[in-house]
């Protein structure tokens, strides 16, 4: 092999580094077409092995290139396992420390701003059950996904895939749940921007910026920094929450009075108000995507054990859905804060702003204005580094997951860290801050559809058995599309966003997101129950079988060790491959998959194949590409042009309506040069994929001759062996022969161990006559002498000549009525093998006692073919050998030389024909033989017509 990758050098000495890598990849691993190739997939595991030796002499420059290329994604302590299972190994916290740090993030004052806004549009009557109703369902939403994130170490999104929604179609869920985190950050900053202003004066814009630069050093280490961060700051931030409240309630008990009794402004004397109750639900219901920041949190809990389980589940639950019991008490407070504002003469826009509130609330701790006011900032501020550090980790992974399937690239969550934190910034820009109510309705309508589903699986489908009781996550075995959650949500998205529209009433209107989750799990479990949990699981996960007890194993692509959790077996690289580089693969077009994913589409839309042949096959992806490129880049542009506009604004000079309408129109005519910009980027990336697509062929190609030239080589040496050996052995064994058949008429009358050991020494020789013709017929290159055949006549005649134990039952179902040209001597040695492999089938299975079992031989015609059928129930072919059953001198056999199914399938190929295996290990197999029919016509024009094609 060494000697033959060599010869590829010079054709490829020019390749890029990353080229090389793959080049070499596909040599080292023989990567073929899907069955072509050699299959030595078990040889990739286990220590010693071809395949890891292989892998350790590859040249030093090879494994350079891979690794700078996985460099930055490899690294976990900034990676933190995005968009795979979080490592034992790396799981290093106690419980203590992970509920620390997911209950920082609990810290963000839009809970306060939230809980102001009802009370002051709706009254304290509807704001109070409203947010006890949506606590409620939130805890008891988020206790399954937090148990199964916890249990199986994975975040949000690889939940969201294994809980209905596929590999594909969970990528709609990582855009609402980088929508969730961008939305609150920037709601969280512009906090924080407001604290600024008051303190420092600093202008507004300005602290939009520093709010959102100050969190990306932190955040840039992920979860290894941020639990620092939480566990420093978690004692001051407690103690700063609870102090004015003390002093509130022990200065002034009456104001809750006051509280009760506040109307609102769109309230009512009367109290409580069945469609101001519906509408402040709406509102809160947005907060039921915080879960996912928690679970992001809760994977790197270690495993559970008779141990720790007990704070295990404390962890579990506490950090899980119990964030919204403290979160619910928040609510309350910045509804208390928000009545006490208004009681002292706030306009009810300032009212709702945390800053004012908590000036409010430290006014009841001091009377000193300077330590009021610098009390209530650092108390702000501490809140806001401690939940953003979160929204920007938490929207890091969500755009991870989102690209890396939509573009197979990813260039590292820190990219994308920077990428949510500029979309937060340009919503600060935009002014959020002052259509919070409006924003978190609508996106609460599609969040609670997402949540719905994700429960009915975790609830009711997975305890049913119709899903998998275990969460997949991997590529490798998942459909693209499940339509048990994208269903579901589909649907109840659109019922609830128009309701909230008010096509459907005021009363729909007001309750369109609790519709929304009705909608969803009802849904949910219907598509489930009718589909019977069919399209969650691809395909069997083959590599359990493959491991042979390992704890580590080794990627074939990025060449790094990951847990067998992480890992599946892939027959396009015919080795383990980590869930990561699966992703990122463009190159298998999911190969694993094929044959279900066909069979799938053509069930689905008979009807669109002609359409989908008059359109470019890509084009689809190729949009997808270049509107994913055309939004970010008009995301950055945008960005960068509101920001030019709000610096403006620091020099009163210019006049502001003439410099918008500038920026407008400059705006506009550069989306013309994006749109070109992310045209041209897309269609190179296309080139790339064109020249890499172009190179995987070529060394297919270049495997498939290489092995075709070995395996000329290997049959020349056999025949040259064979015709060596028989020449010599020939004439020992005729000896043999014939001094036994002598010894057989002079001992005819002997004792009966005599005559067992004379048969037992007749049926050795004949034994070893077989081989030697066996070699001699697989290595010979004979002509073949076809003739048409009554093909179910001669099998018939056949089969009566064939000795078989009385125990075993031959059963014959010959309806084919068809006429093969075949060649009568070959086709005979065809069945012979194939009946004496079912024997022996059916002799080891029984090896304590006499064969019994049933042999079956079927006949059909099936279209344009014909088809020939050998079924038995013996011991079947072990899982580890399928793959080799035709490789010649392969046999599982104590008595086998290995030559019968190669020599069978060389003959079925000289036919024009074909053959198919399937067996499962402990119950029989099945051979499947077919032939094309005789055309009509004489049987001179038959056969003529057979050689010619």
């Amino acid at each position: 092999m060494t000697r033959q990758a060599g010869m590829c050098n010079p054709v490829c000495r020019q390749i890029s580094g990353q080229d090389r890598a793959l080049r070499d990849r596909l040599i080292h691993l023989s990567a073929m077409r899907p069955g072509k190739r050699d299959s030595r997939a078990s040889q990739t595991f286990g220590p010693g092995r071809r395949t890891a030796r292989e892998a350790s002499d590859m040249s030093s420059e090879t494994i350079k290139a891979r690794r700078s290329y996985q460099a930055w994604v490899a690294n976990e302590t900034m990676e933190d396992y995005s968009l795979r299972y979080a490592a034992t190994a790396f799981r290093k916290w106690r419980p203590f420390v992970i509920t620390n740090t997911a209950l920082g993030g609990i810290s963000f004052l839009a809970l306060e701003a939230i809980g102001g806004a009802i009370t002051l549009s709706y009254g304290f009557s509807n704001a109070l059950p409203a947010i006890l109703v949506v606590c409620t369902l939130v805890f008891i939403t988020s206790l399954p996904i937090a148990y199964y994130s916890s249990k199986y170490n994975i975040d949000m999104d690889l939940l969201t895939r294994g809980a209905g929604f596929g590999y594909i179609g969970s990528t709609i869920t990582s855009l609402i749940y980088a929508c969730f985190t961008f939305i609150f950050f920037a709601l969280e900053a512009a906090i924080m921007a407001q604290a600024l202003e008051i303190y420092f004066g600093l202008h507004i814009v300005l602290g939009y910026i520093l709010s959102s630069l100050v969190i990306i050093p932190i955040t840039f280490l992920g979860v290894t920094l941020i639990s620092r961060l939480q566990l420093v700051t978690q004692p001051i931030w407690v103690i700063m929450l609870i102090a004015p409240f003390v002093f509130i309630f022990h200065k002034e008990p009456e104001v809750l009075s006051d509280w009760i009794a506040f109307a609102g402004a769109r309230g009512s004397e009367s109290g409580f108000n069945y469609l101001y109750f519906g509408a402040a639900t709406g509102v809160l219901f947005s907060l039921v995507v915080q879960i996912g920041e928690q679970v992001d949190y809760l994977r790197f809990l270690p495993d559970k054990t008779q141990k720790n389980r007990l704070s295990w589940w404390a962890a579990v639950i506490s950090a899980g859905p119990g964030w919204i019991v403290i979160g619910g008490l928040k609510i309350l407070a910045g509804s208390l804060l928000a009545v006490l504002a208004v009681s002292s003469g706030l306009a009810f826009d300032d009212a709702v702003e945390p800053i004012h509130m908590y000036i409010q609330a430290y006014g009841y701790v001091s009377s000193d204005p300077w330590i009021v006011l610098t009390a209530a900032t650092v108390f702000v501020l501490i809140s806001q580094v401690k939940i953003n550090v979160t929204n920007a980790y938490a929207g890091s992974l969500a755009w991870s997951n989102f690209y890396s399937r939509v573009t197979h690239f990813h260039p590292g969550r820190v990219v994308w860290l920077v990428f949510n934190i500029l979309i937060s910034l340009l919503l600060m820009l935009l002014g959020i801050f002052e259509t919070l109510e409006t924003v978190l309705a609508v996106y609460s309508n599609l969040a609670i559809a997402w949540i719905g589903a994700i429960f009915a699986d975790l609830t009711v489908l997975k305890p049913l058995g119709i899903s998998p009781s275990y969460v997949e996550f991997k590529r490798a075995h998942l459909y693209n599309v499940n339509p048990v959650g994208c269903g579901a949500m589909a649907i109840a998205s659109l019922v609830s966003v128009p309701a909230y529209g008010g096509v459907f009433g005021e009363v729909a209107e007001a309750y369109s997101a609790g519709l929304s989750l009705a909608t969803a799990f009802v849904v949910a479990i219907a598509i489930g129950v009718v589909t019977r949990g069919k399209y969650y699981i691809a395909r069997e996960d083959s590599l359990p079988r493959r491991l042979k007890g390992q704890h580590m194993v080794r990627c074939s692509i990025c060449a790094y060790t990951y847990e067998p959790q992480d890992m599946a077996y892939c027959p396009f690289y015919q080795g383990a491959i980590c869930s990561l580089c699966c992703s990122l693969d463009a190159h298998c077009h999911d190969v694993c998959k094929q044959p279900e994913h066909v069979r799938v589409a053509a069930v689905a839309s008979p009807g669109g194949a002609h359409f989908r042949r008059m359109i470019q096959p890509h084009l689809a992806q190729r949009l997808a590409k270049f509107l994913g490129v055309f939004l970010a880049l008009a995301v950055v542009t945008a960005a960068v042009f509101l920001l030019a506009y709000r610096m403006i604004e620091l020099d009163g000079t210019f006049a502001q309506a003439d410099n918008a309408r500038l920026l407008l129109r400059l705006y506009v005519a550069s989306l013309v040069l994006i749109c070109i910009g992310a045209w041209w980027i897309v269609l190179s990336h296309e080139s790339r994929e064109l020249a890499e697509r172009d190179l995987v062929s070529s060394l297919e190609k270049l495997s498939e001759t290489r092995q075709e030239l070995m395996q000329s080589e290997r049959l020349a040496t056999i025949g040259q062996l064979t015709a060596t050996v028989s020449h010599e052995l020939r004439n020992p064994l005729g000896t043999l022969v014939s001094s036994v058949s002598v010894l057989h008429k002079y001992l005819d009358r002997s004792e009966p161990p005599v005559r067992d050991e004379l048969d037992r020494m007749q049926r050795n020789i004949k034994r070893c006559v077989r081989i030697i013709e066996d070699l001699l017929e697989f290595s010979r290159d004979q002509s073949v002498h076809v003739r048409p055949v009554p093909i179910d006549r001669w099998i018939a005649s056949e089969l009566e000549e064939q000795e078989l134990p009385d125990s075993i039952e031959l059963r014959t179902e010959l309806r084919s009525n068809a006429t093969v040209v075949i060649d009568s001597e070959k086709f005979r040695q065809v069945l012979v093998n194939l009946l004496q492999n079912a024997h022996h089938a059916i002799a080891l299975r029984d090896d304590t006692g006499p064969p019994n079992g049933a042999l079956t031989v079927a006949t059909r015609a099936n279209g344009e073919r014909f088809e020939l059928q050998i079924s038995d129930d013996g011991c079947g072919i072990r899982p580890d050998s399928k793959d080799r059953i035709f490789k010649p001198l392969f046999s599982t056999k104590a008595f086998g030389v290995g030559l019968g199914l190669p020599l069978v399938k060389r003959i079925m190929e000289e036919h024009g024909g074909g053959i198919d295996v399937q067996s499962q290990w402990g119950n029989g197999t099945t051979v499947m033989l077919w032939l094309p029919l005789a055309p009509e016509g004489t049987a001179a024009e038959r056969t003529s017509k057979i050689l010619r094609s």
